[in-house]
């Protein structure tokens, strides 16, 4: 994902559907942030 301006999240609700955590890069987190999140480094 490159960007997320909505308030719930969208990689929340692709969470929500069925796609894994690791599936998912938040690309708008810089990489030394990354870790942190719940979600795939890359």
């Amino acid at each position: 994902m490159q960007r997320d301006a909505t308030e719930y999240g969208v990689a929340n609700e692709l969470v929500d559907l069925g796609v894994p955590r690791e599936d998912i890069v938040l690309g708008f987190q810089a990489p030394f942030n990354r870790p942190y999140t719940d979600f795939v480094v890359a």
